[in-house]
């Protein structure tokens, strides 16, 4: 069908006269480049922001100028050597803690995952009455083992006894820390390890599997390294918990930190209040490096999961210094 001459055919909405410049065609729009981008506003967070830095600072000047808390006092009894000898047992402890209540964690969990049903019953029977007695009845039931045991013997049952010891020379002071904290610790990590090794994926035990790898080739070196992924920021959480747990042993006669700082608190009532400060602080430089290590550990086996490892606190440092400067500078262009 023919157009008749002289007419116009119309595909839009007509472009105003004066937006056309006199090529015929209209203005090509601004560049993305050159448009100014507006940030949302965001009024609550800001108010929460305020808030938050006005309870802070009302926290920091009480902290600093309320005499009851004694600072002098505080920097006083720090760095005496009874507070340093109460913190180096409280290391010990943990530390012999941590590692026999890891070591007997992975055996129960392993016990709970065997096929044999008598190692699975004994495993869940330790893991339950241990999860369901509280700590510093343990404790205080091991330091008075010698009432029910005198002596303990290896030999033939209801037979003849190949060794005999004397439980009140074995049963010391840090034995009996140790030990009790070593048992209770066993059965919270035992389920801590066993999450873990359920955690990973069912395809990678078929995977090994299908390639003929040993049972104990294939737990070293492909289970127990994805399992890590999930143990490890769990049973540090629990180790945290085992340092403020070293606190009950001071009930079996043992001076770690608590027990000191509780001895010079009844030496000098005067200083209970810096003393107790002194331990909280202590404390909390134990669990800080803890966590510092557990972040490096989770960074160091997270590298086969994902893409891009988390930053370490300087690498924010640096990336929030650097948004801050481009910032300033976007702001003075403008």
């Amino acid at each position: 069908m023919s157009q008749p001459s002289g007419s116009a055919v119309s595909f839009g909405p007509a472009t105003p006269a004066e937006a056309i410049p006199r090529t015929g065609f209209p203005a090509p729009p601004e560049p993305v480049a050159a448009q100014r981008v507006l940030p949302l506003r965001r009024p609550g967070r800001w108010i929460l922001t305020a808030v938050v830095l006005v309870l802070v600072a009302q926290i920091a000047h009480g902290l600093v100028t309320n005499p009851f808390y004694q600072w002098d006092r505080f920097r006083y009894w720090f760095l005496r050597p009874a507070v340093l000898d109460g913190l180096l047992i409280t290391l010990e402890v943990a530390l012999y803690s941590a590692l026999l209540g890891l070591l007997g964690g992975i055996l129960l969990a392993l016990a709970r995952l065997s096929p044999s049903p008598v190692l699975r019953a004994v495993s869940w029977v330790y893991t339950w009455l241990f999860r369901s007695v509280p700590l510093i009845v343990v404790l205080l039931f091991l330091y008075n083992f010698s009432a029910l045991y005198q002596t303990l013997s290896l030999g033939v049952p209801f037979g003849p006894a190949f060794l005999t010891f004397d439980e009140s020379r074995l049963a010391t002071d840090m034995a009996v820390a140790v030990v009790g904290l070593s048992l209770n610790e066993a059965a919270y990590a035992s389920e801590v390890v066993r999450g873990g090794l359920l955690s990973v994926d069912q395809g990678q035990h078929e995977a090994a599997s299908a390639l003929g790898l040993p049972k104990r080739y294939r737990f070293v070196r492909i289970v127990f390294p994805q399992a890590l992924r999930s143990i490890v920021p769990n049973y540090v959480n629990q180790l945290i918990g085992l340092i403020k747990s070293t606190s009950l042993v001071f009930y079996v006669s043992l001076l770690d930190l608590f027990g000191s700082v509780q001895s010079m608190g009844s030496t000098y009532p005067g200083d209970i209040v810096p003393l107790l400060l002194v331990a909280t602080t202590w404390y909390l430089i134990l669990t800080s490096v803890v966590s510092v290590v557990q972040f490096h550990v989770e960074r160091y086996y997270s590298r086969g999961a994902l893409r891009t490892l988390p930053p370490t606190p300087l690498q924010k440092a640096r990336s929030g210094l650097r948004d801050l400067r481009a910032r300033v500078r976007r702001e003075t262009a403008t």
